[in-house]
């Protein structure tokens, strides 16, 4: 069974897709693994993080 997929873990096994974007909190231009959609907020690697870290947990 292949390790990896939708929930498994990540797969290394091909180079990810990069998009330009701008940090809804900071403004800081960073890249992101998914295509921007309009209308929801994107978030650099600090303020992703940062957010995170402020919802609740689920558990």
């Amino acid at each position: 069974m292949a390790y990896g997929g939708r929930f498994g873990g990540r797969r290394r096994d091909f180079p990810r897709e990069m998009h330009k974007a701008t940090c809804s909190d900071c403004g800081k231009e960073c890249e992101v693994p998914f295509k921007p959609t309009e209308g929801r907020p994107i978030y650099c690697r600090e303020c992703f993080q940062k957010h995170r870290s402020e919802r609740p947990s689920r558990w």
